[in-house]
């Protein structure tokens, strides 16, 4: 079989990378963290949410002209864009969770969150921090069987450190009643979690990309004893299995994207295989990378880190590689597979 993005999946991937490149360099990363001006990364938000990337998964029925009703199969052309430039926003959370919820549920919250105004975020893993509590307006908190929506003022948030300053998280503390119920029942959580899953592996797959970019520029600019570091067989080698890695993700996100789209009874194992290729080459591009960089590449100055630190955090969230791989042994009927984790939290 061979996968191929459909014209209007790879459109929409286009004009948001275009956005990305004119709005949204380092310094738009930067201002993502602590101390820095968030306002103007929600202005480049804003300016996605214009082209239709909020509203991607949204049914063109509902009232909004950015609504573009498109499946699944849009998810890892988008969101491998959307990681590679690195933009600190919930795009997992919102485009592929969040927002498609808000519209089935006919939440009157959805013009601002399809507009770019209002920052949404999603967590399916009580008591853990959750992706830009921190500053998000909307927070949505899974407990139990039911997926709440709950305005800032209705939490109590608590700001916690992350490897990734720029995900803002916190933890939040869930009021007794209250809150828009957005899904309910193992089998409706379980499918909006497992496209967070998938926009997750895809946002993977583009940051491991720009790292690896990032390093060959370095290795061929970088002279040692007279010759590019990128001339030494060790870095060729460690280049090229970043690569592999990278070419390994891609296809098994595209494939897990349209299993989910086609509602494929393997979706859920086609999904988990999905994340642990793509976390498991991220790790491998960020150390090499580091690696390849020598003492800058530890430097928070320099722009690798940016990239690197995401790369750590999306890496774990969503389930990290061992909790996937513990889903798929139990799904293929592996003896010995222990502390499986239940559909529902891991797909």
């Amino acid at each position: 079989m061979r996968f191929a993005v459909a014209e209007r999946d790879a459109a929409l991937a286009e004009a948001a990378g275009e956005v990305l490149a004119k709005q949204a360099g380092t310094e738009r990363i930067r201002a993502g963290w602590p101390g820095g001006r968030a306002e103007s990364v929600d202005a480049v938000w804003r300016t996605l949410a214009g082209v239709g990337v909020i509203g991607a998964l949204i049914p063109e029925t509902a009232e909004s002209s950015d609504a573009l009703g498109l499946d699944e199969n849009a998810l890892p052309p988008l969101m491998e864009a959307l990681g590679r430039c690195g933009l600190p926003v919930p795009a997992a959370e919102t485009v592929a969770v969040g927002a498609p919820l808000l519209a089935a549920a006919g939440a009157p919250q959805l013009p601002s969150v399809i507009g770019g105004s209002s920052l949404l975020t999603v967590s399916f893993t009580p008591d853990a921090p959750v992706p830009f509590a921190a500053r998000a307006e909307l927070i949505a908190v899974a407990d139990k069987d039911q997926l709440r929506l709950y305005t800032r003022d209705e939490l109590e948030t608590e700001p916690v450190e992350s490897v990734d300053g720029s995900r803002q998280s916190a933890r939040v503390r869930v009021p007794a009643g209250g809150g828009l119920l957005l899904a309910e029942g193992p089998a409706e959580l379980a499918i909006a979690h497992r496209r967070g899953v998938l926009a997750t592996a895809a946002l993977l797959v583009g940051l491991s990309g720009r790292m690896l970019e990032l390093t060959v520029a370095h290795v061929r600019e970088r002279h040692q004893f007279g010759v590019p570091v990128g001339s030494f067989q060790a870095v060729k080698h460690a280049l090229a299995d970043v690569e592999l890695a990278v070419r390994f993700a891609r296809p098994a996100v595209l494939a897990a994207g349209w299993a989910q789209a086609a509602r494929d009874p393997e979706a859920a194992v086609r999904t988990s295989m999905a994340k642990v290729l793509a976390s498991e080459a991220a790790r491998k591009a960020a150390r090499t990378a580091i690696q390849c960089h020598g003492a800058i590449g530890y430097t928070t100055e320099y722009d690798l880190h940016l990239y690197a630190k995401r790369a750590w955090a999306l890496a774990a969230d969503w389930g990290g590689p061992s909790e996937h791989r513990e889903f798929i042994a139990r799904r293929l009927g592996l003896a010995g597979a222990a502390g499986i984790v239940s559909e529902g939290a891991g797909t």
